[in-house]
């Protein structure tokens, strides 16, 4: 069985390499929209935006070890359409690829303003290309305002101020990641970032960009500020890729919808950003946005493919790291959750918290405490086989 994988990111990767472990021989074409040969995106916004790293450093896998998969890469070339009866996928360039399989793999595309391309001095930040374009823009300015107080919006923030740049960050929760993190742990996110010189103009809506002779020169909030600016980030979500998908017959709704093995149709599987697929112990529709899921999800749909018939129920798990705090999250948070710190404290920024709804622990979350919060994961064995929260 011939196998084509659409998209070359961490996901479409992980599925060709753990195939590979798993015995799979038969011929894998990997499709991918960029140039570039695989890398990691979370580095992104931190490790290349801040130049800590240089770019070839965010590499997945080098060449040489690329080249070992036994794997045909068409990079450059994105999806444009798929034929799901004949297991056809057509591309830009005008390839027609079939094979007998198809995973698709290509992530999300980022939410923007209407009429902000043709602005010069406004970023959004998803690939290798988006984080250096934008470290040379943020090199040049002297104040920027990111739009968007999610995990995104919240690393550019800090990476931008951390090169030295005025940063004031806009979005419409009372604190950075309150709908993710519940107030406890949001108001000292808030803490962080206005002690390290970020300014937070939270609580309102951005209504639009502000543009002088093609360029951008400040953010427009709902109740009328201009917020001023020589740059602009927007970082206020994305969307699934899935608008080549469009009239192939598969279901579409927030994602590539799928069963509980990641299958949209028999022999099309999805993975990695783009799947929504029905979790069997939660009992609901899930697609989660994070590197980690991104490889494990790819792991199990391998094993999938080559008739390992079970669901795919992980425990959800994040991570973000902003200045000196390093937070990781198991499960699920609730923002309306009652949150207890378990470990350590809140005034030394070192601690875990437990949130719980209904009686149920839902989530644990980790500040500056990786260790101890992963240890914490049996805690959720009330949420996996209890059903939905």
């Amino acid at each position: 069985m011939t196998l084509l994988v659409v998209g070359a990111s961490a996901a479409g990767l992980g599925t060709v390499e753990a195939l590979r472990r798993k015995g799979y021989s038969e011929r894998i074409t990997v499709l991918g929209a960029e140039p570039h040969l695989p890398y990691d995106r979370p580095p992104l916004s931190k490790q290349v935006l801040s130049g800590q790293w240089e770019p070839s450093r965010t590499q997945l896998r080098t060449a040489e070890r690329l080249s070992t998969l036994d794997a045909e890469f068409l990079l450059g070339d994105p999806a444009v359409s798929l034929d799901v009866r004949e297991r056809t996928v057509h591309t830009e360039s005008g390839r027609a690829l079939t094979a007998d399989g198809i995973v698709i793999a290509t992530g999300l595309r980022p939410r923007a303003f209407p009429g902000q391309d043709g602005l010069d001095g406004v970023h959004v930040l998803r690939t290798l290309d988006d984080a250096l374009a934008l470290r040379a823009d943020l090199l040049s300015c002297s104040q920027t305002v990111v739009v968007g107080d999610g995990v995104l919006g919240t690393e550019i923030a800090a990476s931008a101020a951390g090169m030295g740049v005025r940063v004031t960050l806009a979005g419409p929760q009372p604190a950075p990641l309150a709908d993710r993190f519940g107030p406890v742990v949001s108001d000292l996110l808030a803490d962080l970032h206005t002690s390290h010189g970020v300014t937070l103009r939270l609580g309102a809506a951005v209504a639009g960009l502000d543009s002088r002779d093609g360029r951008v020169i400040g953010v427009r909030l709902e109740t009328g500020e201009v917020l001023p600016a020589d740059v602009v980030v927007v970082a206020f979500g994305a969307a699934p890729a899935t608008e080549w998908l469009e009239g192939s017959g598969l279901a579409l709704a927030n994602g590539v919808v799928c069963d509980s093995r990641c299958r949209a149709a028999e022999g099309v599987h999805a993975v990695g950003d783009v799947a929504r697929w029905h979790h069997e112990t939660l009992d609901v529709a899930l697609r989660l946005e994070n590197r980690t899921n991104a490889t494990e999800q790819a792991g199990h749909v391998a094993g999938v493919i080559l008739g390992d018939d079970r669901p795919y129920t992980p425990v959800p798990y994040f991570w973000t790291d902003q200045f000196d705090a390093k937070i990781h999250v198991h499960g699920t948070l609730f923002a309306d959750a009652e949150v207890s710190i378990v470990e350590g404290s809140l005034a030394e920024r070192r601690f875990v918290a437990q949130y719980r709804r209904n009686g149920v622990v839902t989530g644990v979350l980790g500040w500056n405490m990786p260790k101890q919060a992963r240890l914490r994961r049996p805690e959720l064995v009330g949420v996996l086989v209890g059903g939905k929260p």
